[in-house]
C-alpha cells in the first residue's frame, strides 16, 4: 500500500523508530444499513469489516423490519469472524420493499436489540469529531439522531452516503445520452429525514446514482465465490437468496462505493455542490454555499480492482 493511500484515510501515529513499519490511524466508522432487501448492503458490509483502514465500531439497521435486519447483520458478522462488532436496531418503519434475504436472517436467534439512536449518539459523545457515519439506507435513523440530539449529531466527523441522483437515473450506465435524474430510493423513502441531513451542517460525501451503478458480473462473482472463505460463503448464500427472490443474476453494488470512498476518496472524486431536495425526492443542485461533496462519476474497472482484492485479502485473515 502506498504512503499516499494510507494518508488518504488516516495519519501516522507519531514518528516510527528506524526500521519499524509505521501504523496507519484507522477511521472509526458506524455503518447504517437496510441490509436484507437488495444485496449490495451485504457486499458493503463485507468491505467495511475487511478493510484494515476502518475500525467498524458498530452496525445500525434502518428502515422496515429493523430487528430482522439486525439478525441478518449479526449472523453475517459472526460468519465473517467479527462477532465483536455490536449491532443496534433503529426505529421500525412501514416499508413496501421485499426482504429478499429473510430466510438467512431468520436462522439467527431473535433477541432484543440495542437502540440504534442511543447507541450512535453515545458513540459520538465518546469520540467527538472522530466518527464517520456511512449511511447506505433510507435516512430514517439519521432523522431520528437529529431529532433527538442535533448538537451531538454535528460532532460527527462526516457522513458518507449512498443516495441521490444528479444527472443519471437508474439503469443509466453512461453508454447513451443522459436521460436526466430521478428520485433515488434512499432519499425518496424519507424526504423529511433527507432534508434534515443536508441541512445539518455535518460534512457530507455523497455517492449518487451517477457514480454507484457498478455491475458485479459473472466473471467477478466467480472470482469471489470460488474462494470459499467464511465471508465469501456467506455472501454467496445471501446472493443466492436475493437472486431467487428477484430473478436478477447481476447485482449492482451501489452501497459498496460509499464504503470504498470512505477508505480511498480517490475512487470517487467529488465536487462541492449545494443540494436541495424537493417534495418528490429529487436531489437538485442549486445556488448557495456547498452542503455536500458529490461524486458525479467513477471508474467501474478501478473500483472492482480495489474491491475484489480487499474482500479476498480481508476474508483470508
Amino acid at each position: 500500500m502506498s504512503l499516499a493511500l494510507v494518508c488518504s484515510v488516516g495519519c501516522w501515529r507519531g514518528s516510527p523508530a528506524q526500521g519499524q513499519t509505521p501504523v496507519a490511524e484507522k477511521q472509526k466508522v458506524i455503518l447504517d444499513t437496510d441490509i436484507g432487501d437488495d444485496i449490495d448492503d451485504a457486499f458493503a458490509l463485507a468491505l467495511a469489516v475487511a478493510s484494515p483502514n476502518l475500525d467498524v465500531i458498530g452496525v445500525t439497521t434502518a428502515w422496515g423490519d429493523t430487528d430482522l435486519r439486525a439478525r441478518l447483520a449479526e449472523r453475517f458478522l459472526k460468519a465473517a469472524g467479527h462477532s465483536n462488532i455490536p449491532v443496534a436496531a433503529g426505529p421500525k418503519t412501514n416499508a413496501s420493499s421485499t426482504f429478499s434475504q429473510a430466510r438467512w436472517a431468520q436462522s439467527e436467534p431473535a433477541r432484543t436489540w440495542p437502540d440504534a439512536t442511543a447507541f450512535t449518539l453515545d458513540a459520538i459523545r465518546r469520540n467527538p469529531g472522530q466518527i464517520t457515519l456511512i449511511a447506505i439506507a433510507p435516512f430514517s435513523n439519521v432523522g431520528a439522531l437529529i431529532d433527538r440530539d442535533a448538537a451531538t449529531f454535528r460532532k460527527l466527523k462526516r457522513v458518507v452516503l449512498m443516495g441521490g441522483s444528479i444527472h443519471r437515473r437508474y439503469g443509466d450506465l453512461g453508454y447513451f445520452p443522459d436521460r436526466g435524474p430521478e428520485p433515488e430510493y434512499n432519499v425518496v423513502m424519507d424526504v423529511t429525514s433527507s432534508r434534515k441531513l443536508f441541512a445539518s451542517g455535518v460534512p457530507i460525501d455523497m455517492m449518487p446514482l451517477d457514480s454507484t451503478q457498478l455491475k458485479f458480473d459473472e466473471v467477478m462473482r466467480n472470482t469471489v465465490f470460488s474462494q470459499s472463505t467464511p465471508t465469501t460463503d456467506a455472501l454467496l448464500s445471501l446472493y443466492e437468496e436475493w437472486r431467487a427472490s428477484t430473478g436478477n443474476p447481476t447485482p449492482t453494488l451501489f452501497d459498496a462505493m460509499a464504503v470504498a470512498a470512505a477508505i480511498d476518496p480517490g475512487l470517487c472524486p467529488t465536487t462541492p455542490m449545494h443540494i436541495e431536495i424537493d417534495d418528490k425526492g429529487f436531489t437538485r443542485p442549486a445556488s448557495g454555499e456547498p452542503n455536500a461533496n458529490v461524486c458525479l462519476a467513477s471508474d467501474s474497472d478501478r473500483f472492482f480492482h480495489f474491491y475484489i482484492p480487499a474482500i479476498l485479502n480481508g476474508a483470508s485473515q
